[in-house]
């Protein structure tokens, strides 16, 4: 999903003026931007993410009752287990490992679990040494402290101690032969000790984030509950949303084979070739939709002309169809949670992945929502990227709806 900034949900909450009294939804609410601020503005948020890994994120970070001393020498403690472990394995981890780490016994994943993982995403020595601090961490679990230290660690192990880099997908950069995990972490809890510290003694409203299926938000969220939605859902391009997770939900054991990662990736809008079912049935909820369904045949169409054979492209227009399919099952459940006169602000972008067929998501996802009774408010102008594929400025827009009730 496109990048979410903080200042985008301070902006709605201000447009649709949202207050203490209000709730707000953000039914894919990733790593949590939209609750935590909602939570700041004294508004009460849940948050509705499919993906583990990405919806503890989202449970840590509103939890604020933490007690910020307790976690700091929680986490030291740790962190000297950990460094006497290694040091007895004749590793010292503040400094570059100059032997050769082939001279080691070092733990590793499970065969299942590193399949799963990107090919060079970390190296042997950095991993062993996540591991033996993640088995600390586990052996000596604190219920207030545990999963702030696990995701300081995640932080941790994705920015600074892998070899994972970021772009428009995530990719394999520099490997690090070794690296000084305890320092690493050890710097992730200090920023997250610094945030709990901001906010002790002050009273905030309650905010939860859920586990579940965004196209089955009426079963996790009380009916008429929601005055307000901010939210980033995917949209339809080859970026695979789990890859960007994976390493992280894979050595923190959210994700342990591959039947695990199918089994929450069906729970996902369909928005890649990778993410495509053959029971899946969404695209039935617009078979009526003709600017859809022309969108799809154009997609496929060109295809043909262009003697594209391979198992990705033949399924551009199944995703186009899947994906639509799925947002407008999305919008048509999500009405039963709305409060009438509810607002909506969906962050959505042009796309033009599938054989440069440009795809009007905010226009399409704004005529499927009219479909259902929605209003169509505005579609706003966020900000524009260039695709040197197409040489073409593509929108990124926010489509403001209206739940009339």
């Amino acid at each position: 999903m496109l990048s979410f900034p903080p200042h985008l949900v301070r902006q709605y909450i201000r447009k649709f003026g949202i207050t203490e009294s209000h709730t707000i939804l953000d039914p894919f609410c990733g790593t949590g931007t939209t609750i935590v601020e909602s939570k700041l503005h004294n508004i009460s948020a849940i948050g509705i993410e499919a993906n583990p890994f990405a919806h503890f994120a989202s449970s840590v970070k509103i939890n604020w009752s933490i007690n910020a001393k307790v976690l700091e020498l929680y986490a030291n403690e740790i962190a000297e287990h950990t460094l006497d472990d290694l040091s007895l394995q004749g590793i010292d981890d503040h400094s570059i490992f100059s032997g050769k780490a082939a001279s080691l016994k070092l733990d590793t994943l499970r065969d299942t679990a590193q399949k799963l993982i990107i090919s060079g995403s970390i190296s042997p020595l950095p991993l062993h040494k996540t591991l033996l601090l993640l088995r600390n961490l586990r052996e000596r679990a604190i219920d207030s402290s545990f999963e702030n230290a696990l995701l300081a660690l995640a932080n941790a192990l994705v920015f600074k101690i892998s070899n994972l880099r970021f772009g428009p997908e995530v990719g394999v950069g520099r490997s690090k032969s070794d690296y000084p995990v305890v320092k690493a972490w050890l710097h992730e809890i200090r920023k997250m000790v610094r945030d709990l510290r901001s906010v002790e003694g002050k009273s905030y409203p309650d905010c939860r984030a859920k586990l579940g299926d965004a196209r089955e938000i009426s079963q996790l969220v009380d009916a008429e509950s929601i005055d307000a939605v901010i939210t980033s859902p995917p949209y339809p391009n080859e970026k695979d949303y789990t890859r960007t997770t994976r390493l992280e939900s894979v050595v923190l054991g959210f994700v342990n084979d591959i039947e695990e990662l199918r089994k929450f990736k069906k729970t996902l809008v369909r928005s890649n070739t990778r993410n495509i079912y053959k029971d899946d049935r969404d695209h039935k909820w617009i078979a009526n939709n003709e600017k859809v369904i022309k969108l799809a045949e154009t997609i496929e169409k060109k295809r043909i002309e262009l003697e594209k054979t391979s198992g990705f492209e033949k399924l551009y227009s199944k995703v186009t169809l899947q994906y639509f399919g799925g947002m407008a099952r999305h919008f048509a459940d999500l009405r039963r949670v709305l409060k009438p006169g509810a607002f909506l602000a969906y962050v959505v972008g042009d796309q033009a992945s599938y054989l440069q067929v440009m795809i009007r998501t905010g226009e399409l996802l704004a005529d499927i929502a009219q479909s259902l009774g929605y209003e169509l408010v505005d579609i706003d102008l966020f900000r524009t990227r260039f695709a040197t594929a197409t040489s073409t400025e593509l929108r990124e827009e926010v489509l403001i709806l209206r739940w009339p009730g």
